[in-house]
C-alpha cells in the first residue's frame, strides 16, 4: 500500500501542464464553435425583429377594428399614412385608439377608398434591424403577408399585390 502511494506522490511530478499543441487544438476548437453560434445567433435575432412587426400589424389591426366600432363604423381618416413616431401611432377623430409599436418598429396606417366605395384601409410595419416588411389591407382581407418595398409609408399608399 505505501509503495502504491508513494507511485501515486511522483507520478505528480512528471505531468507539469498542458503542451503547447493540447492549447492549441483547444483554442481553434473554441474558434470554430464561435464561429458557427455567431451567425446562428444573428439570424435568429432578425428573425425575431422581423415577428415583432408582423405582431404590431396584428396588434394594429384589433386597434383599428376597435375604432371602427366605437365611431360608428368609420375608420380612422387619415389622407396622407399616419407614421409611428416614438414607438406610438394615434388614431384621432372621435373616440381615439394608441397604438404602440415594439422598438425599432415603423408603423403606417392609410385609409382609402377601394373602388371608389367601401372605405378600407392598410397596415404596413417594418423593423430597421429585420428588414422585412408586413401589410395587411382590408379591402383584401386574410392575413398579414410579407411586403417588399423601401419602407412603411410607401408600403401602405401602394396598391394591392
Amino acid at each position: 500500500m505505501r509503495k502504491t502511494l508513494n507511485g501515486m506522490r511522483n507520478r505528480g511530478n512528471e505531468d507539469r501542464g498542458f503542451t503547447m499543441i493540447e492549447l492549441l487544438v483547444v483554442v481553434v476548437i473554441i474558434g470554430v464553435l464561435v464561429a458557427i453560434a455567431v451567425p446562428v445567433y444573428l439570424n435568429y435575432r432578425k428573425g425575431a425583429a422581423n415577428k415583432s412587426a408582423a405582431a404590431d400589424v396584428r396588434s394594429a389591426i384589433t386597434a383599428v377594428e376597435q375604432y371602427y366600432t366605437d365611431n360608428g363604423n368609420a375608420y380612422p381618416a387619415a389622407p396622407a399614412p399616419l407614421v409611428s413616431a416614438d414607438g406610438v401611432l394615434k388614431l384621432t377623430g372621435g373616440s381615439e385608439q394608441t397604438i404602440t409599436v415594439s422598438p425599432g418598429n415603423v408603423l403606417a396606417y392609410q385609409n382609402y377608398l377601394k373602388d371608389g366605395t367601401a372605405a378600407s384601409y392598410r397596415l404596413c410595419a417594418i423593423n430597421t434591424d429585420g428588414g422585412q416588411m408586413y401589410r395587411y389591407d382590408s379591402g383584401v382581407g386574410g392575413s398579414v403577408i410579407k411586403f417588399t418595398g423601401s419602407n412603411a409609408a410607401t408600403c401602405a399608399t401602394t396598391a394591392s399585390a
